[in-house]
């Protein structure tokens, strides 16, 4: 049971006592919804976010027996440019080891980051994309507010593009380094390819993991910050259907706030 709900505009927050029970929530939030979704549809699209915020809901959403993974259709986030997919931090890996190897989906496309030909990656994507329209988004937030890889210089509220390279900032990339993915700030790459923030607010459902007390000032930047590019996550406040799911240590700066 959740320590404390909280109400903010559209948003909704769950606050639990460590990130085991935060992630174990979020997992069977996605539960129910993927059940919902299939006694209504052939085919469930869902997009997965990756990091070290997401190992706690993957690791409890696929126990979970009995769910509808042979309709869903899987996409995620974002991926390194020029990264293999063999490295230890390529999403592309990360999603093998913690969801497609542990159940078995009808399909799951890959973005691949590191192919000689990104435009026609990102055109075939957008094309996959599209003919899933998927209705959930299991998400994170960076340290920097950002919302995939779409750090604030990057961010665009109206982006016409649902897929691009990115540059990413020293933010981003030191938050990286920080949860372990890589051994110097050097090697951690400067490009990704990104969904946009319009493709991620056309899922009808968005969950949202945000354990460790690295979170605790962009949770709170989220709620109150004015909704715009210098801390993207903002936008998630005009969303209808968004909910947090933080542990003690993401929720320390929400005391006297909400």
């Amino acid at each position: 049971m959740a320590a404390r709900s909280i109400e903010a505009e559209t948003l909704k927050l769950r606050i639990y006592a460590d990130r085991k029970a935060a992630g174990e929530a979020a997992a069977q939030d996605a539960a129910e919804t993927l059940k919902q979704l299939a006694r209504n549809r052939s085919e469930i699209g869902v997009i997965f976010a990756t990091g070290e915020s997401q190992l706690e809901t993957l690791r409890a959403l696929t126990s979970i027996a009995g769910l509808p993974w042979e309709k869903v259709t899987g996409f995620h986030l974002d991926e390194y440019v020029g990264m293999d997919e063999g490295h230890f931090a390529s999403f592309r890996r990360y999603l093998r080891e913690n969801l497609t190897q542990r159940v078995s989906m009808k399909q799951f496309y890959p973005i691949d980051g590191d192919s000689s030909d990104p435009d026609r990656v990102q055109r075939e994507y957008v094309e996959r994309l599209r003919a899933a329209d998927p209705q959930l988004c299991l998400l994170g937030i960076g340290e920097n507010g950002h919302l995939a890889f779409n750090d604030p210089a990057e961010a665009d509220f109206h982006d016409p593009e649902a897929i691009r390279i990115v540059e990413l900032d020293a933010d981003c990339r030191q938050q990286q380094l920080a949860e372990g993915w890589f051994e110097r700030f050097e090697d951690v790459p400067k490009q990704a390819m990104t969904l946009t923030i319009p493709t991620i607010l056309k899922v009808s459902k968005l969950i949202v993991s945000m354990p460790g007390r690295r979170k605790a000032r962009s949770v709170r930047r989220t709620l109150l910050d004015p909704i715009s590019t210098a801390c993207p996550a903002t936008i998630l406040r005009t969303h209808p259907d968004v909910t947090l799911y933080l542990d003690e240590e993401s929720a320390a700066e929400l005391d006297g706030v909400v």
